[in-house]
């Protein structure tokens, strides 16, 4: 999947600032945040992948950076709650057999741009659009005035057509990203992932912490998470797995403010991670959560906080 950026009317290889020229191939093209990349994005994805494949195009992923609503709501009181990080979303989306992803860089100038203008100037004379897939219920362009009409009436005039993606449902449920969120801040990681349709994730980088952890036998790694706007789950300790140089490892991760040992109340994330001995420090993990284990709560002593790790590993060590 090759990347690139663009800001400002211009194009750039992603990470790197070099022009990259896109305007000569056909491209089958959808455009939204993806936040999550979640099983509904995923049968969009799936869509404009097979279209692009029989027509033998160019399958291009338009998303935005940072999320549109840290810029449209101006200050923010608090974290956004995105599903992913940028980071963490190229890594999904790289294995969704994308040729490419086109990150705009969305600021208040961007958003200021008629649906009409985005379309002309960005969709079909940047990305030489042939076709554009979308969601049955996007909408885009300042004050999200653009609908499947818009594009349809413009397909008309410019030479593509428009597919539209009916709605996924788990079950009888609503599928959306809002959903994920809400099973997530309840702690409900096994139903999260189900509409996700992958582990939630959480990385970061291995930042130093106050060595508590190795004080009682349970040495852990301090995530410094790599967007404030990320969604940290409901508080509590949860069944994770990482990979660290090609090696899957069990861990033990706690979520939260950590009242038996700091009266801070600073939400944090830290893991035990089983089986494995060796620095970390500075180096960017990625956790998938798989079970939520219990709630964090204070103990009345650190040797009651370390029986209860103890039971709290013995649980992990039976999941696969």
């Amino acid at each position: 999947m090759r990347i690139v950026e663009y800001d400002n009317d211009r194009v750039y290889s992603y990470g790197s600032g070099l022009p990259a020229d896109l305007s000569r191939d056909g491209s089958v093209v959808t455009v939204g945040s993806y936040d999550g990349v979640h099983k509904g994005h995923r049968q969009i994805i799936a869509r404009m992948v097979s279209i692009a494949t029989a027509r033998h195009l160019r399958s291009v992923l338009v998303t935005f950076e940072p999320h549109p609503r840290r810029v449209l709501k101006g200050a923010v009181s608090g974290p956004l709650g995105l599903l992913t990080t940028l980071e963490e979303k190229i890594d999904l989306l790289a294995r969704e057999k994308i040729d490419l992803l086109f990150i705009i860089r969305f600021t208040p100038d961007f958003a200021s741009r008629t649906s009409d203008d985005f379309i002309r100037n960005v969709l079909f004379r940047q990305l030489c659009a042939k076709s554009i897939i979308i969601g049955y219920d996007h909408a885009f362009g300042r004050e999200r005035s653009g609908s499947v009409r818009t594009l349809e009436s413009l397909g008309t005039e410019l030479g593509f057509d428009v597919k539209v993606v009916d709605e996924v449902r788990i079950g009888n449920e609503h599928f959306s990203s809002t959903r994920i969120r809400a099973l997530l801040e309840a702690g409900m990681i096994e139903e999260a992932n189900e509409f996700l349709g992958s582990p939630y994730i959480i990385s970061g980088t291995v930042v130093d912490g106050d060595k508590r952890g190795r004080d009682l036998g349970f040495p852990t790694v301090n995530i410094k998470l790599s967007d404030q706007d990320k969604l940290l789950p409901r508080s509590g300790v949860y069944f994770a797995q990482t990979e660290i140089k090609g090696t899957l490892f069990k861990a033990m991760m706690n979520i939260g403010v950590r009242p038996t040992v700091s009266s801070e109340g600073i939400k944090t994330v830290e893991a035990n991670i089983l089986g494995y001995s060796g620095d970390l420090y500075g180096s960017n993990l990625g956790f998938n959560l798989l079970k939520f284990i219990r709630e964090e709560r204070k103990f009345s002593s650190l040797e009651e906080l370390k029986n209860q790790l103890e039971k709290d590993k013995k649980t992990v060590e039976l999941y696969c």
